[in-house]
């Protein structure tokens, strides 16, 4: 059972090792006695007296294009603050915010220039994943200049991308206010919208920002954001606690509702005992047929759900809460948390991992042909989860959700679920997942695979 993942083909290297392995990489570069080669943006080493050959050329580790279907929106917008180039150089040094020369800036009492530099430390962050700190920096930003649309359309972008759209909404409609011929603004504008459960504003927004500026990332939500609305005009709407759901009123009974919310609001107390830190804003529940489920999300046919920020649930044939109903409303809530605890930054692997354990799903079923692989060293490594699943074929998939639940069973039950939130931790202040491993567990991916293969090998035999 040999499965290879199958992504966007680009100019990448192979690097073929003595075992008969192979690993796909962006770039190679041999460093001494070291292999160190590119994934995304992590950088690995693996010793040079285990690699046969390099290959230039092939199929890349990672996507170069798209999200995964469970994160919260990122979007980076156009930065356009006088002297920003001149102060770049002076705020950020060796790779890092120099906070005493932004503090003598400050010190100037020159409020224009106070908040280009605290937004110039605040984007440098930003971009680098160091949510916390950005966040600090760009309220800075906005005590010298309240109505800078530059920075208001950033600290907008970060409400969202961390689970934050209620309060992001004031924000990206002051932007527009103060900048009404800015497509970044009318972009994270229809962002935290979308993200209220505010569609048809958020069409009317996107719709803006492409006709100022045609972009295809905003294109790609726009029209998503079409199909729901065209799909969901008959839909009701009924709240809990925490959630908001949305349904056709023929699809499901009263009662059948009534169960799923109060499975939902279960699930919800479970977690924040569990893992901690709920998000922000009531969650956004949609109930669908099979088939205008997949024409509004698109979703690859092996899906039995997905939360893109919104809990899409497909429903036919159901008319009370079966067991495995069950289950997906807490795998799918249970990403919800993940993003809130990471920042939008978990991999894939990790996501699915927690969510599966959490359901929850034994590892029985496949522990015994993933000890085989894994020994073989034919499993896929974990490196290469870093990319959507979405992508996958059936097959594909559901070896990558065997893995990722077998890694997460193993951190689990070696170090416990307080390693795992704090590994989710150190990825929401900007770690790479391999940095947050070797923070917690003290494992690079490859020690950590060679430990999952002792510990498969251990518990499900040869």
């Amino acid at each position: 059972m040999m499965l290879v993942l199958l992504l966007a083909a680009a100019s990448a290297d192979t690097i073929h090792l003595k075992n008969g392995r192979t690993i796909l990489a962006d770039h190679v570069l041999q460093n001494g006695n070291r292999c160190e080669y590119e994934i995304g943006e992590d950088t690995y080493a693996i010793p040079r007296s285990s690699v046969d050959r390099i290959e230039a050329g092939g199929t890349p580790g990672h996507a170069s294009s798209g999200k995964n279907a469970e994160d919260l929106p990122v979007f980076v917008p156009v930065d356009s603050l006088a002297n920003e180039a001149d102060l770049l150089k002076t705020i950020v040094k060796d790779g890092r915010v120099d906070s005493d020369a932004l503090a003598k800036l400050e010190g100037k009492g020159n409020a224009e220039v106070s908040a280009a530099a605290d937004f110039i430390a605040g984007k440098f962050e930003f971009d680098h994943g160091n949510i916390d700190q950005a966040r600090r920096y760009f309220e800075s930003a906005l005590r010298f200049q309240p109505q800078n649309a530059t920075v208001l359309t950033y600290y907008a972008a970060l409400l969202v991308r961390t689970g934050k759209p209620s309060q992001a909404l004031s924000y990206a409609q002051r932007a527009v206010s103060a900048d009404p011929q800015s497509p970044d603004g009318y972009t994270v504008l229809g962002y935290a919208q979308q993200a209220s459960d505010r569609t048809n504003d958020a069409v009317a927004s996107w719709k803006h920002s492409l006709e100022l500026r045609p972009d295809p990332t905003v294109r790609q939500y726009l029209d998503k954001a079409q199909r729901e609305q065209n799909a969901e005009t008959d839909f009701s709407q009924r709240e809990s606690s925490h959630f908001v759901m949305h349904y056709e009123g023929r699809q499901t009974s009263e009662a059948f509702r009534a169960q799923i919310l109060a499975a939902l609001e279960s699930d919800y107390d479970d977690l924040a005992r569990n893992l901690g830190t709920p998000p922000h804003d009531n969650i956004l529940v949609t109930l669908y047929t099979e088939q205008v489920f997949f024409d509004v999300t698109r979703a690859p046919s092996w899906s039995g759900a997905l939360n893109d920020g919104k809990l899409r649930i497909p429903i036919s044939g159901l008319s009370s809460l079966t067991p495995e109903l069950a289950r997906v409303l807490k795998h799918e809530l249970t990403h919800s948390f993940i993003n809130q605890l990471s920042a939008g930054r978990c991999p894939p692997w990790l996501h699915e991992g927690i969510a599966q354990l959490l359901e929850p799903r034994s590892l029985a079923r496949d522990g015994r042909q993933l000890a085989q692989l894994f020994k073989a060293q034919r499993n896929i490594p974990l490196n290469l989860l870093e990319s959507s699943f979405t992508r996958l074929s059936s097959g594909e998939a559901y070896l990558a959700y065997a893995e990722s639940l077998a890694a997460v069973s193993y951190v689990n039950g070696s170090y416990g679920m307080s390693d795992l939130q704090r590994i989710l931790q150190r990825l929401s202040e900007g770690s790479s997942t391999e940095a947050a491993l070797r923070a917690t567990i003290h494992s690079d991916y490859g020690q950590l695979e060679s430990e999952l293969t002792r510990y498969l090998t251990d518990k499900y035999g040869q």
